[in-house]
């Protein structure tokens, strides 16, 4: 792996788990804002402690060394988070907060598609 690939995977997965981590906080600490604004965009509120939960365990198995296989769930449900989260605000007309949703999305995709041979899921053939 270049040199350049490695700095490019680590800036985007610190971004990236600074990004999870801090917005996983924020849902499960369920604050009023939070939660008009998750009610606003049309989800139940308990979706916030789901979604905070799913957040913070995401970031430690993207961090946590090994574990290939849930390195790979991990960065599947933040792309699936993420799209939900645009096209939520898509639907719902708020698009002006589209933002943190699109960039988050951007960081999961560069942070693994630059992620280390060690970090991926081996294919094994027949």
């Amino acid at each position: 792996m270049k040199k350049r690939d490695k700095i490019i995977y680590w800036i985007a997965t610190v971004w990236l788990s600074l990004g999870m981590l801090s917005t996983g906080i924020v849902q499960l600490l369920q604050s009023e804002e939070e939660m008009e604004f998750i009610i606003k965009l049309g989800y139940p509120g308990y979706f916030l402690t789901i979604l905070g939960a799913w957040k913070i365990l995401g970031v430690v198995a993207i961090l946590i060394p090994k574990f290939p296989l849930i390195k790979e769930w991990a960065y599947a449900g933040f792309f699936f988070s993420m799209t939900g989260a645009a096209f939520s605000h898509i639907a719902m007309n708020t698009t002006n907060e589209i933002f943190p949703s699109l960039l988050l999305l951007t960081l999961t995709i560069v942070s693994w598609y630059f992620r280390p041979p060690g970090r991926k899921v081996a294919i094994v053939s027949q």
